[in-house]
């Protein structure tokens, strides 16, 4: 037991130095996004904007991030990864800016922007840890990255709400939205920090070029590669299903939260915060899981496990048993979603990883533009209670149906034969320490 215990954490070990920058940067501007995702629509509500009109500026967010998804994909096969990351962080830093005087059209301004900033991000972000980690590296560092990413939600959730309220009392400011205001300032400071961390990582047009020379695929329309549409469609339909389910309820679950039990500011960090320490523990063992069922089986087994608890958050009316339920709900469906993450970049040639990417994330925010407005509809027509309700039926149906997909069309390839390995552009000379998983296949 002790010594598989050591090599599963070595299996955590023996990245490339571009890769640990990456993980730099992860913390710095994860930390800006996830805050920003926890309290924003909070402040809306402070201000008095109406749920129908914060309905509308998620929808405006997202639709900007559907707009420039896949002309940053093309752009990044020749420009590289990092410039466009770079690119996409500086406009998340200047929207924050723009979203802090609380003017409403500047708002709808900063919103598409930092829409824009964010999905530009995240459009390249998977290709470039695809293309700094070998083969056999990939569903650790993927999952290293991601628990790092909720562990740095936990953290900057806890201290950024109790931060915000002590500083808006030591300056004596006394309306609601003074925490939120003081909040959304260190966001925006945090934001410009994860600019500059970009800077520390290596140009990587010259090993992009190299790679693209070695696997070489033709363009399409637009500059995008698609070899096979078919399995494009597979890899991303369950996703786009998904996302229909949670853009109408998990930006709005702070106020669900906030609303039902009467929780102030830090309270409502506090609980997500618990939320993003069980998400990081089930992310990271994650790759064992996947060891032991396959990628696909795995990711399907802890999906669909966390469905049932989707019924307690939407249905209970004890606050013990909602977070509860958060926690597990949250940490079994987003803990897969690294190993997909893996899988679906190595099913595609590396030109095509970037449109992949760019199509996950585009579907990702479309249905992320249309839910909200599903959202705002209910809200208007049915009210708290009665919307939220339909609201957590619709996800449950939405979800099962997504994770049933997976399975339908993947469950096969947890049998396939691991693929030979490319090379990976500054990782020749990192040594191997993790184990070789027992398949080949994932989801996010």
């Amino acid at each position: 037991m002790t010594q598989a215990l050591v090599r599963y954490i070595r299996s955590f070990t023996g990245f490339g130095p571009d890769a640990r920058r990456f993980l730099i940067t992860t913390v710095v501007y994860g930390a800006a996004v996830s805050l920003y995702w926890i309290d924003f629509n909070l402040y809306l509500e402070a201000i008095g904007i109406d749920r129908p009109t914060i309905g509308w500026l998620m929808a405006v967010s997202q639709l900007a991030g559907v707009i420039v998804a896949l002309p940053a994909s093309a752009i990044s096969n020749h420009l590289g990864r990092r410039t466009v990351m770079a690119a996409g962080m500086a406009l998340v830093a200047v929207a924050l800016f723009a979203v802090l005087p609380g003017n409403l059209p500047l708002m709808f301004v900063g919103v598409a922007l930092l829409g824009a900033g964010s999905q530009i991000v995240n459009v390249v972000q998977v290709p470039y840890i695809t293309e700094h980690t070998r083969p056999e590296q990939r569903n650790e560092f993927f999952a290293t990255w991601s628990a790092l990413g909720f562990m740095t939600g936990l953290v900057s959730a806890l201290l950024g709400g109790a931060i915000a309220q002590t500083l808006a009392g030591q300056l004596h400011l006394t309306s609601s939205a003074a925490p939120y205001q003081v909040l959304l300032v260190g966001v925006a400071v945090l934001a410009v920090a994860g600019f500059a961390t970009v800077l520390l990582l290596s140009d990587d047009r010259r090993s992009l070029a190299a790679e693209r020379a070695r696997q070489p695929s033709r363009p399409g329309r637009f500059g995008l590669h698609v070899s096979n549409p078919g399995l494009f469609v597979k890899l991303l339909l369950p996703g786009f299903i998904t996302s229909l389910g949670a853009g109408q309820l998990i930006p709005f679950l702070n106020v669900f939260i906030q609303k039902k039990f009467g929780l102030d500011l830090a309270s409502v960090n506090a609980v997500f915060a618990i939320t993003s320490l069980g998400t990081a523990l089930a992310i990271l063992m994650q790759p064992a899981i996947a060891r032991r069922f396959g990628r696909i089986g795995s990711i399907v087994l802890v999906q669909g496990a966390s469905i049932p608890f989707l019924v307690v958050l939407g249905f209970s009316p004890l606050l013990w048993s909602v977070v509860i339920a958060l926690a597990v709900r949250n940490s079994l469906m987003n803990a897969g979603s690294p190993i997909f993450d893996a899988f679906s970049m190595e099913k595609v040639s590396v030109a095509e990883r970037a449109t992949l990417s760019a199509l996950m994330t585009l579907l990702w925010a479309l249905g992320w533009t249309v839910a909200p407005l599903y959202y705002g509809t209910l809200q208007a027509t049915l009210g708290f209670t009665g919307g939220y309700a339909v609201d957590f039926v619709t996800i449950i149906v939405l979800y099962s149906i997504a994770t049933a997909l997976l399975w339908k069309w993947f469950r096969s390839a947890d049998r396939a034969p691991r693929e030979v390995p490319e090379s990976v552009p500054g990782a020749e000379l990192v040594p191997t320490l993790v184990e070789t998983p027992v398949s080949l296949l994932e989801h996010a």
